[in-house]
């Protein structure tokens, strides 16, 4: 798998994969991001970002996530810078993160140790976490807040969002939220920090006076309002999600975990499928840390769906 280290930190890498095998027509499915972008209005460039843009922003994902009026929500330009400014608003003697887990999150708490239970001043992980799908139930993650600061990343909540723990009141429970998954737009580079007052301000002081592109503003703004898209794409994201089970099951492929956004295969030689389907011009997920393992995102239509499938019953080479 080291030959293959420029894709196992994380997805999107696709021009390197077309660097690197060359075709056209590239079928990204190594992000766990939903193939359905929420269409994208006009939007201004030509002035500064307005403060009440801000707060309408923040405003409307306060009301979509249920925070209450205790609690902060805070715009973020991504929720990997995020991580990267609260690992410095958060400092903690005994650390620990989920595992296997986020790579932002390794990166943020390099000196974390992975966790196993045991008592710790910071724990960090995601629900459901990536890659195995692993899911806490709420009244878990509500009872470690109270005994631990918490970090929750729920960067794939919105397809379930039941499970969120966004509205809970605990003092030390820090939830993120990512925009681009579900929204199907990554390049918007837009996420929240929900958080005790006291830290949020801390951390507005580190964003500066427009963390936010205008853009962004306005895109997120109208998208946290528009229900009914949100009510479509969670049924696009499980019919979706079925079409690539029984895909997969066709091809004798065992899944190891899931969430709604992608599954998580394991087989003998997860590279030699990772090379399958780059000859194919689609590109996964291979881990670095387990070479039996893949991770396939979301067929968007038939068309994708009809290329998987004719590149998982080519012959193994």
């Amino acid at each position: 798998m080291s030959d293959l280290a420029a894709f196992t930190q994380h997805g999107g890498r696709v021009a390197a994969a077309r660097a690197r095998f060359g075709g056209e027509n590239w079928i990204d499915l190594s992000t766990g991001i939903a193939p359905w972008p929420y269409p994208v209005p006009p939007v201004a460039l030509d002035r500064l970002p307005e403060p009440a843009e801000l707060a309408a922003l923040e405003a409307a994902a306060r009301a979509a996530f249920g925070v209450p009026a205790s609690r902060a929500v805070v715009a973020v330009p991504g929720t990997d810078l995020a991580l990267r400014l609260l690992a410095l608003l958060l400092p903690a003697e005994r650390p620990a993160r989920l595992e296997p887990g986020y790579a932002g999150h390794r990166h943020a708490w390099p000196d974390a140790v992975p966790w196993a239970g045991g008592a710790h001043d910071l724990l960090v992980l995601a629900n459901p976490n990536n890659p195995d799908g692993r899911v806490f139930e709420r009244a878990a993650l509500l009872a470690l807040a109270e005994r631990t600061t918490l970090l929750v990343d729920e960067a794939y909540a919105e397809a379930d969002p039941a499970r969120s723990v966004a509205d809970a009141a605990v003092a030390d429970l820090i939830v993120l939220r990512s925009f681009g998954k579900f929204f199907g737009l990554p390049g918007v580079r837009l996420g929240f920090v929900i958080a005790a007052p006291e830290l949020a301000a801390r951390l507005r002081g580190l964003l500066g006076d427009w963390p936010i592109a205008q853009p962004a503003l306005a895109i997120g703004a109208l998208a946290y309002r528009d229900r009914v898209w949100a009510d479509a794409q969670r049924a696009r994201i499980a019919a979706a999600g079925g079409a690539l089970d029984r895909l997969l099951e066709a091809a004798g492929l065992r899944v190891a975990g899931a969430t709604p956004f992608f599954r998580l295969v394991e087989t003998e030689d997860a590279a030699a499928l990772f090379l399958r389907l780059a000859r194919h011009a689609i590109l996964t997920r291979p881990f670095a840390d387990d070479p039996r393992r893949l991770r396939i995102g979301l067929p968007g239509d038939a068309t994708v769906l009809a290329r998987l499938q004719s590149a998982l019953q080519e012959p193994a080479a």
